[in-house]
């Protein structure tokens, strides 16, 4: 598993029985993508062309959409008249040329496998350049192929966005906190939905680490730097009516780590809200009864396997690694 996806990848909820987990992968670009509305972004490329420069976004997912079978539908956009790869975990499995609107659309007949795979694009300009998409979606398909796919979409640095998945974070009424990230400075970042006009409020521990409005696609993210310090918090949400009223509002316990302690690379994952070992563990290993591995990897931070919190960062070793000693 690639540093990219176990930073996507989540898993595991505190006080949840080992029975309520997921895993999570992304699908619709942001309305506010510098991608979709021409805005220039440290990955656009330049071309030269005469006295003028022509600014080029790099290729974008609009839709990924992943039935339990494994075949899909992806849709993005890019230069018009360019020809982009839709990769999975690095390997090409279609080109397609960008039609004149700037959008391209794949249907997947081919199941995509078991497991988790990640998709990128790659994209070649008539001129012959060819740019990358920062974007990373990581599709997570149940062994058994008789739950929903997770499909999750992320970008360094940003938060990630569930679009399709068993199960979509933590939920009161509009008010959801869907994922939990560390940027790569070691900040966390809270990301969810809410309703169109009203604000989101972060509280750890009744002190306030981040107020944010709600985006006109429901959307919204909090970022907490080094103001909150490592430990383990109750974390509140709470979303704020445009008349100051609080609407709704999610109490949960999470775990802050330290910057240093992070180590996203290889085999790990971030726990998520509404996960439990028994969830991750079907998700990566096929048998949810394989929690044993995870608990027996991360022993010195799980005290009950019955509890885990949103924002630790488990490793997840090959199966036969971590067995439970009688």
């Amino acid at each position: 598993m690639s540093a990219t996806r176990s930073i996507i990848i989540a898993a595991a909820l505190g006080t949840l029985a080992a029975g309520v987990a997921t895993v999570f992968v992304l699908t619709r670009v942001p309305s506010d993508d510098p991608a979709r509305n021409g805005e220039a972004n440290p990955s656009q490329t330049s071309a030269n062309a005469g006295d003028e420069v022509a600014v080029i976004a790099p290729p974008s997912f609009d839709v990924v959409r992943v039935d339990p079978r494994g075949t899909a539908v992806i849709a993005g956009r890019g230069e018009p008249g360019a020809t982009v790869s839709v990769l999975v975990d690095g390997n090409s499995i279609a080109e397609l040329e960008v039609d004149e609107r700037g959008e391209w659309v794949l249907i997947v007949d081919d199941p995509l496998p078991a497991g988790s795979v990640e998709l990128g694009l790659l994209m070649q300009t008539p001129s012959g350049q060819e740019i990358r998409s920062e974007q990373i979606v990581v599709v997570s398909i149940p062994e058994s192929r008789a739950e929903t796919p997770l499909v999750v979409l992320g970008r360094p640095g940003e938060a990630s966005r569930v679009l399709q998945g068993p199960f979509e974070g933590l939920e009161t009424g509009p008010l959801s906190l869907e994922t939990v990230d560390y940027d790569e400075a070691g900040g966390v970042i809270f990301a969810g939905r809410a309703e169109p006009g009203s604000r989101v409020r972060v509280l750890a521990n009744g002190a306030t680490i981040g107020d944010t409005a709600v985006g006109a696609d429901g959307r919204w993210t909090v970022r907490a730097g080094e103001t909150l310090a490592p430990g383990i918090y109750d974390l509140q949400v709470d979303m704020i009516s445009p008349d100051g009223r609080v609407a709704a509002v999610i109490v949960l316990p999470f775990e802050r780590v330290a910057p240093e302690a992070l180590d996203l690379g290889g085999d790990s994952i971030i726990v998520q809200p509404g996960n439990s070992l028994w969830r991750i563990a079907r998700r990566i290993y096929g048998e949810g009864i394989q929690y044993t591995v995870i608990y027996s990897a991360n022993a010195d931070q799980i005290r009950d396997p019955d509890v885990i919190y949103p924002g630790q960062v488990f490793r997840t070793p090959p199966q036969g690694d971590g067995e439970i000693e009688e």
